[in-house]
């Protein structure tokens, strides 16, 4: 089945000539059949390019979905224009009176400060805590778990000696956990960061798992026990051709900045870059739809109670 989004995103037109179904809202009206309905709060500044990444691989699924897109109205993104924003985006005001059947929280390029020093922290905190009880199952990206492991559960993030920069080899903890059905003893998936959350701090925190690691990108998938929550440390959402550019970014701004580990062949930026990532990441968003959305949420969203989300947080804030 297709995703559904907004006539004339951006987004459909690179989709369609890859060959993947996005159906316009007209159409999709058509359908006897109660699409998921995705939220996507969106914290990266380039945010078509967001947008076109998660679509692509949340449409590789049998299942229709319907997506909602939100940024956060205490900080004016600058790399996208208004008119897209206020076209395809709403505010946190203008959709905390709806249900979800699940929720994706990208990363934010502001890793390197202090949470509560994010200019949009604490809307941020208003609607981690609204997702307890409006969201069946909530995925954070990178920045996004991070920022949902301090807030939900007081887990710190440390500054990395170095920016860990590349693709790397991971392997499943537990065997069996349905997120990972399907997934090769070992997989790869892109990490761009400079900051990190250790085992340690999450060893205790009794109502969270460790499902997924690497040797050298340490930590990659967490959830709750009730496997409501995933926190995802990686980008397996990213294009070919993303390290490549954020590389070429830092090396124009003269920032310290190595080649990306594992992408290029013979470590040579003048050489298209080896995809190791694709199947996995496919994979990882069919089963979180399809394992932790369908098969879970009730199919009327009103039902949708605190109770049904009883026990989704250790704390509910910090």
């Amino acid at each position: 089945m297709p995703i559904k989004i907004p006539n004339n995103l951006p987004a459909v037109h690179i989709l369609e000539k890859e060959n993947i179904f996005a159906m316009n809202e007209a159409r999709a009206y058509s359908q006897d059949i109660r699409p998921l309905r995705i939220l996507l709060l969106n914290l990266m500044p380039t945010k078509i390019i967001t947008e076109t990444q998660l679509l692509r691989l949340l449409g590789n699924s049998p299942l229709q979905v319907e997506f909602d897109f939100m940024y956060t109205a205490t900080y004016e993104p600058k790399n996208t224009s208004q008119e897209h924003l206020v076209k395809f985006y709403e505010t946190f005001s203008e959709v905390k009176g709806r249900n979800y059947d699940g929720m994706i929280i990208t990363g934010a390029p502001v890793e390197q400060l202090p949470f509560e020093q994010v200019g949009y922290w604490q809307e941020l905190c208003e609607i981690m805590d609204w997702s307890r009880s409006n969201v069946y199952s909530t995925f954070h990206i990178c920045w996004g778990a991070q920022a949902a492991l301090y807030y939900h559960y007081g887990i710190p993030k440390y500054h990395l000696p170095k920016k860990l920069f590349g693709v790397f080899e991971h392997t499943v903890n537990i065997k069996g956990k349905m997120l990972f059905r399907g997934f090769d003893d070992v997989f790869y998936a892109p990490h761009s960061r400079h900051t990190e959350v250790r085992r340690e701090d999450v060893e205790k925190v009794k109502q969270l798992s460790i499902l997924a690691e690497s040797k050298e990108a340490g930590i990659y998938a967490i959830t709750d026990k009730k496997h409501r929550h995933f926190f995802i440390t990686g980008h397996s959402e990213y294009d070919p051709l993303t390290l490549k550019a954020e590389y070429e970014r830092d090396v124009a701004q003269g920032l310290p900045i190595n080649i990306p580990a594992n992408y290029f062949p013979l470590d040579d930026p003048a050489q298209n870059p080896i995809v190791r990532w694709r199947s996995a990441a496919n994979l990882l968003f069919s089963n979180w739809l399809n394992y932790f959305v369908y098969q879970d949420t009730p199919f009327d969203l009103d039902k949708l109670t605190a109770k049904d989300l009883n026990g989704l947080c250790g704390g509910g804030g910090i």
